[in-house]
């Protein structure tokens, strides 16, 4: 299983390619590419590209844990 690379939300950037949110997950590239094809989840398409806008992206993280964000 994959290790998260990012330790604190404020380093990620305002909008996470797959890549990012892989290693932000710890999963794979593929699960990454089809968690962003996924209805609910909130990806954003830029002329080719899929990204997900960071707060959205922490927003959706919570409503699958069912809890609310602590700092």
């Amino acid at each position: 299983m994959n290790t998260s690379s990012i330790k604190n939300f404020d380093e990620l950037p305002l909008f996470l390619n797959a890549q990012l949110v892989s290693r932000t997950l710890g999963v794979s590239p593929s699960s990454a590419y089809e968690l962003l094809h996924e209805d609910g989840f909130p990806s954003l398409r830029i002329g080719s590209r899929l990204v997900v806008p960071k707060e959205q992206f922490r927003l959706w993280v919570e409503r699958q844990t069912g809890g609310a964000h602590e700092e």
